[in-house]
């Protein structure tokens, strides 16, 4: 099985790599780059999610006591239940051809990338909570539609004036609360086709813990800008890649 999934292994490994790395875009990185390998969405999802399990069982674990539980209840549940509304959208997705799939990724790869690259809030010690009304049934919902629920919750973090490990521990902490009702409802709506996806991430999940290690030296020697600077490029390119599917591919 192994042998057969090796661009799934490969990508779940640059995809985490940048995550740990540059402190973001694991889904905007391993999504689109197992559509061009004929993966479909709920696959890919499924790949994703199990991927993350110890690097957000780790994060939050290492970081609790930067956690406070009313902090991350409600955000929690604003994910948990735009999930399955994503998933919904998703089923009238998946039904479109790879090449038109592709062109609805890629496009929202691109104004997610941009969106995060142009957005600079003011940091502040507590928002509307409108604003976190807003940004977590958005990610949740962009989670279930195509895996990149990530963006949405990072713009909310970053409009506070948190520290790093608040800022992680929040983040891993969102990860880790969806990760088994996410992959419950994918199961339970799309069955054995993200089974063998599944199965491969969890057999890697000792190479993926390798990897996540030096991501983060890897990250600290490079410099976090720089890096950022990097991923941006890499995702636009993918997105515009995308976008531009029909004709790249004939």
């Amino acid at each position: 099985m192994l042998l057969a999934s090796i661009p799934l292994v490969l990508i779940l490994c640059a995809g985490i790599f940048v995550q740990s790395a540059a402190g973001f875009a694991a889904g905007l990185t391993i999504v689109p780059a197992l559509l061009w390998c004929g993966y479909s969405i709920p696959a890919a999802q499924c790949s994703l999610l199990v991927a993350t399990i110890p690097q957000n069982v780790w994060g939050v674990w290492s970081l609790r006591e930067s956690l406070q539980a009313r902090e991350v209840i409600w955000p929690g549940l604003g994910r948990l239940v735009f999930f399955p509304l994503g998933v919904w959208g998703l089923l009238h997705v998946d039904r479109l051809e790879p090449q038109t799939v592709r062109q609805i990724v890629g496009g929202v790869l691109v104004v997610l990338t941009l969106a995060i690259m142009a957005f600079r809030p003011q940091p502040r010690q507590s928002l509307h909570p409108f604003w976190a009304w807003l940004a977590f049934p958005i990610s949740g919902f962009l989670q279930g539609l195509v895996g990149m629920g990530g963006p949405a919750m990072v713009f909310w973090v970053q409009s506070h004036d948190w520290g790093t490990r608040k800022t992680r521990a929040f983040l891993f902490s969102m990860y880790l609360i969806s990760l088994v009702p996410a992959l419950l409802v994918l199961a339970l709506v799309f069955g054995t086709r993200i089974l063998s996806a599944g199965i491969v991430s969890a057999m890697i999940i000792p190479v993926l813990l390798v990897v996540t290690h030096y991501g983060l030296i890897f990250g600290t020697q490079l410099g976090r800008q720089r890096l950022r600077r990097v991923t941006f490029g890499l995702l636009l390119v993918m997105g515009i890649a995308g976008l531009l599917a029909p004709w790249i591919t004939g």
